[in-house]
């Protein structure tokens, strides 16, 4: 009886000490990661399936098994898809850094690492739970008590284990092919001629990742915050297309638009027009923004007068 008082009092503890490394887990370890990698890869075969479409479609279309029609509809879409995964990717953030691997770690790593080996844990449970038997059993057969029996006891207990080495920093964001983002680009315009502004901010922030300088996503970014009524946001946006491309028509015409109708700035509207007459070429875009001029300049006209 006493030697399984000393073995439940000492053993127990002990192998429940030594197997909760084992115990904790590397399940608990890996949870909230398998979610993360489990998303990023969905998003990553969708991405996949989209480019493969437009790849498919696009042969399709050259090889005339397709109506212009339908083939505009169906790159519109998959552009669309396209879009919708890489800004999903871009929320999620870079990939995590995989693990450093056993031979790049320091000489002394082995060392510190094998004691948390399954088979050095079992053994040393194992060592541990004789050991309390064998104290027991000493402790039964002599009443007498001990004179070593205050010392500390000698163990195998193992030192504390290193933490592995941080990860490298990780890789930057991946460019893409400038057809690629022409498509993203094509695919947001779609879904802002739709009504869907929530899909084409994630969409153009989608290109601007890739192309901070892209004065097309810029100004249409601040065209939807003029939608939304946010005229300062969107100022500022068309003026930071501007400082990059001075001359961008649309740049020019939404923001003589906002500065009419948000700020009653008629002069700075103006402004922008006649600049925007003085680099489009003769067309309809252009006899657009000379009649809104002169219908400005009409209205002014009495106001100066009197």
């Amino acid at each position: 009886m006493a030697v399984a008082l000393v073995v439940l009092a000492v053993g127990l503890p002990a192998l429940a000490f030594t197997l909760w490394p084992l115990l904790r887990g590397r399940d608990d370890d890996a949870a909230g990661a398998r979610v993360e990698v489990d998303t990023r890869e969905g998003w990553l075969e969708r991405k996949r399936r989209a480019l493969r479409a437009l790849r498919e479609l696009e042969f399709e279309h050259e090889a005339g098994h397709i109506a212009p029609d339908d083939y505009a509809a169906l790159r519109a879409r998959y552009e669309a898809e396209a879009a919708a995964a890489l800004a999903a990717l871009d929320r999620l953030g870079p990939p995590p850094a995989p693990r450093p691997a056993a031979a790049a770690a320091p000489a002394r790593a082995p060392r510190a690492a094998a004691w948390r080996h399954p088979l050095a844990l079992a053994t040393s449970a194992v060592l541990l739970v004789l050991f309390g038997v064998a104290l027991g059993a000493g402790i039964v057969r002599h009443t007498a008590p001990d004179p070593l029996a205050g010392l500390p006891m000698p163990g195998s207990r193992p030192l504390a284990t290193l933490d592995p080495a941080p990860a490298a920093g990780t890789p930057g964001t991946r460019s893409v092919p400038p057809a690629m983002l022409a498509g993203m680009l094509e695919a947001a315009r779609a879904s802002l001629l739709a009504g869907r502004y929530d899909e084409a901010i994630a969409a153009y922030k989608a290109v601007l990742a890739r192309d901070p300088r892209n004065v097309d996503a810029l100004t249409h970014l601040g065209l939807i915050l003029a939608i939304g009524g946010h005229a300062d946001g969107a100022l500022e946006t068309f003026d930071r297309a501007l400082a990059l491309q001075p001359d961008y028509p649309p740049a020019l015409l939404y923001r003589g638009q906002v500065l009419l109708e948000a700020k009653q700035d008629t002069a700075g509207a103006l402004a922008a027009w006649e600049r925007f007459v003085a680099v489009v070429p003769p067309g309809e875009d252009r006899a657009r923004v000379e009649r809104m001029i002169a219908e400005v300049r009409a209205r002014r006209a009495p106001a100066g007068k009197r």
